[in-house]
């Protein structure tokens, strides 16, 4: 099994339930390869007893039967006895919960939807699972999990049936930057490490497939572009079981974010759907699974939130995907897509700028430490939108944080194989000069980089802060 990394808040979390004097049910979330079932193995050294079921991925050949044979299957190997047939979940459950009344138990149901997915009144026996059967045993913590948080909030954390019984949800996120530098040796550098995490993101499965030793090219070649790859088929394979109705709708969405954020009524207007229909249901879900984000301006006077909304696609796996593995898919197939460097691809270093901005938008915390501003001083932060009016001018910042005391960091996302030069300030005063800001505010310019800036950006004193973030992935003390 793989050196288990990171996650120490989420463990202390779960390790923070075995203090309690009552059993425990945890509903755990998140999207596919993020490494859910694994933290609950590493969860499960702290117990005496540790047992884990899964359900059969659901396809059309799949039926109820199926998912029962098989828990039945697994539930005589976890508790080693003989192979008995249950026809009923009502059956199955009640066996396995006689065999846990007592003692520092950790029962894991893996992908809960699957598992119940044919059967209507899966989810009412489980409710009568625990009330009349786990919930007795004091010591024991039941955990179910799954990839499709829609289907989650909607069964269980929104269900009637499991009100007062969830002790804990935890959903899990990609990892942040100083836990993804653990698998690269320290010799590689953060500009190095960040091409890659380009394409992989914080999820675990992703890193773990990378060849250290070997350049971000060569990996990227090796799991995009080679027939194969690991990451060739992916998109499918996470894409296909996520959702309550028909993936294809939620493809046609993420498409049209792939080149930038977007308000819901330029997505329908791209898709030709009315502006009324459903969906914000599909982004909410989109949002649920961990695939889209949605960043929100808000009125700088107030601190209220304001109306406009954007939608951004914030998952880096699924817009490289999407650029460039899906529309070579024949030349993979044929082996015949010779990548001769990475930044030949079309667009690619705009890409890499959608890329590297995700990866500091899901690392802000650090950020906001680097800078010194502390979490209750924060009023509002999110990347900024102000609209084009008759009066007023139109203005887009990569990240704005507003502090208590009438301060705005304005903040500068870049990406570049080369050093930042003198340019960037005029770019950015721009946008300051179009910030429609109420009256004694001040503006602090931030510039966020990877790969060096020039001397003379450095002797204009411009910024309040020129922050380095490759320093994320070299510095093992963050």
């Amino acid at each position: 099994m793989p050196q288990f990394v990171g996650r120490k808040l989420e463990l202390q979390q779960l390790k923070a339930l075995t203090g309690k004097k009552s059993a425990s049910f945890v509903v755990l979330r998140g999207r596919r390869r993020i490494g859910k079932s694994r933290l609950i193995a590493e969860f499960g050294k702290n117990f005496e007893k540790y047992y884990a079921f899964s359900g059969l991925p659901p396809d059309q050949a799949t039926t109820a039967k199926h998912q029962m044979e098989e828990f039945s299957r697994q539930l005589s190997r976890e508790f080693k006895t003989a192979n008995a047939r249950y026809d009923d979940w009502s059956d199955a459950l009640w066996a396995m919960g006689e065999r846990v009344q007592s003692g520092k138990t950790l029962i894991l149901f893996d992908e809960i939807s699957w598992m119940g997915s044919k059967d209507p009144t899966f989810l009412g026996k489980i409710k009568n699972f625990w009330d009349m059967q786990l919930k007795q045993n004091d010591q024991l913590i039941f955990v179910v999990c799954g990839s499709a948080s829609s289907w989650i909030e909607k069964n269980i954390l929104s269900s009637t049936g499991f009100v007062g019984r969830v002790s804990f949800t935890l959903t899990l996120n990609p990892l942040p930057l100083p836990d993804c530098a653990q698998f690269w040796p320290d010799n590689v550098s953060g500009y190095e490490k960040f091409k890659m995490l380009s394409v992989t993101g914080g999820i675990p499965k992703y890193l773990e497939e990378i060849l250290p030793h070997k350049s971000a090219e060569e990996n990227i070649n090796r799991l995009c572009f080679s027939k194969g790859g690991f990451l060739v088929d992916e998109f499918e394979q996470i894409f296909s079981d996520l959702f309550i109705r028909n993936t294809d709708y939620y493809k046609r969405i993420v498409k049209v974010l792939i080149d930038g954020a977007k308000e819901q009524s330029e997505i329908c207007t791209l898709l030709g759907v009315d502006h009324y229909g459903r969906i914000p249901e599909y982004l909410s879900e989109l949002e649920m699974a961990g695939f889209v984000s949605k960043d929100y301006a808000w009125n700088l006077k107030t601190g209220e939130d304001g109306k406009i909304r954007r939608y951004r696609l914030s998952d880096n796996y699924l817009r490289f995907y999407l650029k460039y593995i899906e529309k070579n898919a024949s030349k993979i197939q044929r082996n015949s897509f010779a990548l001769k460097s990475i930044s030949s691809l079309p667009q690619w270093q705009s890409m890499m700028g959608f890329q590297f901005e995700n990866l500091v938008l899901n690392n802000r915390v650090y950020l906001q430490a680097l800078l010194g501003v502390r979490l209750e001083d924060i009023v509002c932060e999110n990347p900024y939108f102000q609209r084009k009016t008759r009066l007023t001018a139109g203005c887009q910042i990569d990240y704005l944080l507003q502090t208590k005391f009438g301060t705005l960091y304005v903040c500068e996302i870049k990406f570049s194989k080369k050093a930042i030069g003198v340019d960037v300030i005029q770019e950015v005063q721009t946008k300051i000069d179009r910030l429609k800001r109420p009256k004694g505010f001040s503006c602090r310019p931030v510039l966020i980089h990877v790969n060096g800036v020039t001397e003379d950006l450095v002797h204009r004193d411009y910024f309040a802060a020129i922050v380095d973030f490759s320093q994320l992935l070299l510095d093992r003390h963050y």
